[in-house]
């Protein structure tokens, strides 16, 4: 029962998280350039803004209903449910999309039911691993979005801060759910805010240079699709048996593989953005 509230809270916080990020798009992309060179200015330009500021709220709320989800369901089932809500992000860009965006909608929404399904045989909550454990994967994801960064020239506009957005989001993802479980694992609150934090600025740097598909759904992707692997590979949650088992990973993998088709259809617009 609690695994069940658990995805329904994970379903709304998609929904939440993923309007959040079609209406900072829209502000963003349509104020001047932001800089780092000038922070104070370019955070008063955002919050000045009635779309960015909406986005900005519903996205916090998203985040809300994110956190009690990983109370009550394991992080892999939780992402699960997340990288579904990539389809909703394609729906609301509202422009026609293109075949591979339609194909992926169609395999995301397809591993949300097979997800569904699976839940007949169960979940494994997993276990809290060591400190370290979690430490070591938040710091190898941290130069991960470095490299992102630096080689943001080299991918389509925007999608390299995409990446290092997606990448620190799944940082702190990963530090939220050893973190939900107290005590002294609310050491890791200020790593995960850090990483939340970085993340935002790189997702706002980004919207002034691609779609919302380049910047938002490749962060999407690998905000779920890293943490699938980390519930798995850090915290030990295990599939259920037999068919529903098989059902499981193909849902996983559906999830995936509708975002990353999503992803690759990307638009090039004029970039709008300096760093």
């Amino acid at each position: 029962m609690s695994t069940a509230l658990g995805l329904a809270l994970a379903l709304g916080s998609a929904g939440a998280l993923n309007w959040g990020y079609v209406a900072q798009h829209g502000g963003a992309a349509s104020l001047p350039p932001l800089s780092l060179r000038r922070p104070l200015q370019s955070v008063r330009a955002l919050f000045s803004h009635r779309r960015w500021l909406a986005g900005f709220f519903a996205g916090f709320g998203g985040w809300v209903l994110y956190v009690a989800a990983l109370r009550l369901a394991p992080l892999s089932l939780v992402q699960a449910v997340s990288a579904g809500g990539i389809g909703l992000l394609a729906l609301l860009a509202k422009r026609p999309l293109a075949p591979s965006e339609r194909r992926g909608v169609i395999v995301a929404l397809a591993g949300m039911v097979l997800l569904s399904v699976s839940l007949g045989g169960g979940s494994s909550a997993g276990s809290q691993p060591p400190w370290l454990h979690v430490a070591v994967w938040m710091g190898i994801s941290v130069v991960a979005a470095a490299l992102a960064v630096v080689l943001k020239g080299r991918l389509a506009a925007g999608s390299g801060l995409g990446v290092a957005a997606g990448i620190l989001f799944a940082a702190g993802d990963v530090g939220t759910k050893a973190a939900v479980a107290g005590g002294g694992r609310l050491a890791f609150v200020p790593a995960l805010l850090a990483c939340h934090g970085v993340a935002f600025v790189a997702l706002q740097l980004g919207f002034q240079r691609g779609s919302v598909l380049a910047t938002a759904g490749v962060a999407s992707l690998l905000t779920n699709a890293v943490p699938i692997a980390a519930g798995v590979i850090v915290f030990h949650e295990h599939l259920p048996g037999g068919g529903l088992g098989v059902a499981r990973a193909i849902a996983f993998a559906a999830v995936v593989a509708g975002a990353a088709l999503l992803a690759v259809s990307l638009r090039r617009p004029t970039p709008n953005a300096i760093l």
